[in-house]
């Protein structure tokens, strides 16, 4: 019995490495185009002589870009460099609460602290100072907050859009209140530019941000392929010019290409799990900091985490260059983060089918209350209707004090052998 116990460990260590090894070896290539244009737009801040507009992460780029602004994110590499925690403690000082959306207090503790991840990275001094700061409560009203904190510190006009929040649909007087929202800022643009507005340099824009969100959309896509050529993991990371470059043609080409290598790898059956156990939907927030553990636990249990509700936040099925005001107006306002729960679960049930699910986990993001969807009963209510099991664990998004990394580990595995155990007997 006990050398059937020691076959059984060795059999189970050759086939952890032999997935490890197997993971290690599947590449995307297109990162390093990534890794490039990445480099070249936080560098291109530097010392540039076009005006500066800060945006938050799903605001009005277009508009802005329109007008020739270079746009920056604020809060960008906080999480992924997991430098937050060196931060967030600075603007407590202030009174910011740590239950507060931790890019928020990370961003402005690093403000304070005068010390950023792009020092390291790039070798810039910090952010480029602003002409204008721009936002979009679509996501939160935190964005508010937060901008609204710098416009004090740095003395700079801000304007912003306040779209009508947790919609079901969206209706005709949800996109000409929005729609006149967008019009509005235009006199703001034009002062601060000095540019007047052009509306077919805004179609332009909004077009080639359509062909972008288009592409990255097609991208996600392939992960409904087995193997899966792309996981949750890779996504967050590619998603970086659907981001901070939609609106050019440097987003519409890298999507181009990285779409063409992932669409062979499917043609060619390469992924990066030679086999599926499981596949594995994560709703809410990434934990940034713990990216790379978590991609390689899911790994060493054969269990391919395929889709997102983070990832599909920046695709925009509405763009429609012939009428920029209105499609924009309704693209930023049916972004899933601003949804009702009967419309979030309606949404989440057909990602689930369309991505051959086994099972949901749900990232209950301490400091970001709108972009966690367990709290009202959605883990429930999509196990009882779609009859696949759900698993809710606690983290954050940037502060990894409420992150238990042993005892979700616990948690993952169990919830991954759970599955695996009812598809068995399901056989």
């Amino acid at each position: 019995m006990r050398n059937e116990t020691k076959k059984q460990i060795v059999l189970n260590l050759i086939s952890q490495i032999s997935h490890l090894k197997s993971q290690t070896m599947y590449k995307i290539q297109s990162a390093k185009l990534l890794k490039e244009i990445m480099g070249n737009y936080f560098l291109g801040m530097k010392n540039t002589e076009k005006k500066v507009a800060w945006c938050t992460s799903v605001g009005p780029a277009e508009l802005l870009r329109s007008f020739d602004f270079e746009v920056h994110f604020p809060g960008a590499l906080l999480g992924a460099t997991r430098t937050a925690g060196d931060f967030i403690p600075e603007s407590s000082k202030l009174g910011y609460s740590n239950d507060i959306c931790s890019y928020l207090t990370a961003d402005i503790g690093s403000f304070l602290k005068k010390q950023t991840p792009l020092q390291e990275h790039y070798g810039l001094e910090g952010p480029p100072k602003p002409n204008l700061l721009v936002y979009n409560t679509n996501q939160c009203r935190e964005v508010q907050d937060w901008l609204t904190y710098y416009s004090k510190e740095l003395n700079c006009p801000i304007a912003g859009i306040t779209p009508p929040r947790h919609v079901n649909e969206v209706t005709d007087a949800h996109i000409k209140d929005v729609s006149d929202q967008f019009k509005a800022m235009i006199p703001v643009c034009e002062k601060v530019s000095g540019k007047k507005f052009d509306i077919d340099k805004f179609r332009e824009t909004l077009k080639l941000s359509k062909e972008a969100t288009d592409l990255w959309k097609k991208v996600l896509a392939t992960a409904k392929s087995s193997p899966s050529p792309l996981s949750f993991f890779d996504a967050t990371i590619h998603m970086g010019p659907i981001v901070v470059l939609r609106g050019t043609q440097i987003a519409k080409d890298y999507y181009t290409t990285l779409l063409k290598e992932l669409e062979e790898n499917v043609s060619n059956k390469i992924g990066f799990l030679t086999e599926e156990r499981s596949r594995i939907y994560w709703d809410g927030m990434p934990i940034w900091g713990k990216l790379r553990p978590l991609s390689e636990l899911f790994v060493q249990n054969n269990s391919a985490v395929v889709a997102s509700t983070y990832c599909n936040s920046w695709v925009f099925d509405a763009f429609d260059e012939k009428f920029p005001f209105e499609s924009s107006a309704k693209a930023y306002t049916e972004i899933f983060i601003n949804r009702s729960e009967q419309a979030k679960q309606g949404i989440l049930t057909n990602l689930v089918k369309e991505f051959s699910i086994d099972g949901m986990i749900f990232h209950d993001a301490k400091t970001c209350a709108n972009n966690s969807n367990s709290r009202f009963g959605m883990p429930q209510r999509i196990s009882q209707s779609l009859g696949i099991p759900t698993l809710i664990i606690e983290g954050d998004l940037c502060d990894l004090r409420f992150y238990s990394e042993g005892q979700s580990i616990t948690k993952i595995e169990t919830f991954i052998e759970q599955i695996e155990s009812s598809k068995t007997v399901t056989r």
